[in-house]
C-alpha cells in the first residue's frame, strides 16, 4: 500500500509544462507561454511571468503589472492601462477598443486585421504580450 502510495505521489509531481506558441500575423513562432505563465521568446529565453494571482513580471522577476480578477491590466503603479472584456475585446485605458482576442486565439488589431495567434492562452494573457507589455 505506501509503494502504491509513493507511486500515486510522484506521479502527481511530475507535470509537463505545455507551452502554447505566440505567433506573428504570418504564422511565425516568436514565443510561447507555458501552462504556468512563463513567457519566452522565439530563442527560448524567459522575457517574463504571469503568475497564477496575475502579478506581470519582467524576465527579473520584477513586478511590471497586474490582471485583476476583473480583466483590468495594471501597471506597476497600479493603474489602469487596460482591460479585456468578457468576450475578448481589449481597450486601453480611456475604454477605447484597441484590439481583440477571439476564441481560437487570434489576436486582432483595432480595424480588425489579424496581427497574430496564441491559441491555448488565456485572452489576458494574450492581451498583455500583444498590447500592453512588450516582452523582448
Amino acid at each position: 500500500m505506501k509503494k502504491i502510495l509513493v507511486l500515486i505521489i510522484a506521479a502527481m509531481a511530475v507535470v509537463t509544462v505545455n507551452a502554447q506558441s505566440i505567433e506573428n500575423s504570418s504564422g511565425s513562432s516568436t514565443g510561447s507561454i507555458s501552462s504556468d505563465g512563463t513567457i519566452e521568446n522565439s530563442s527560448g529565453s524567459t522575457v517574463g511571468k504571469i503568475t497564477s494571482d496575475g502579478t506581470i513580471e519582467n524576465s527579473s522577476g520584477s513586478t511590471i503589472g497586474k490582471i485583476t480578477s476583473s480583466g483590468e491590466i495594471e501597471n506597476s503603479s497600479g493603474s489602469t492601462v487596460g482591460k479585456v472584456t468578457s468576450d475578448g475585446t481589449v481597450e486601453n485605458s480611456s475604454g477605447s477598443t484597441i484590439g481583440k482576442i477571439t476564441d481560437d486565439g487570434s489576436v486582432e488589431n483595432s480595424s480588425g486585421s489579424t496581427i497574430g495567434r496564441a491559441s491555448g492562452v488565456r485572452k489576458e494573457w494574450a492581451a498583455v504580450v500583444f498590447f500592453f507589455f512588450h516582452f523582448n
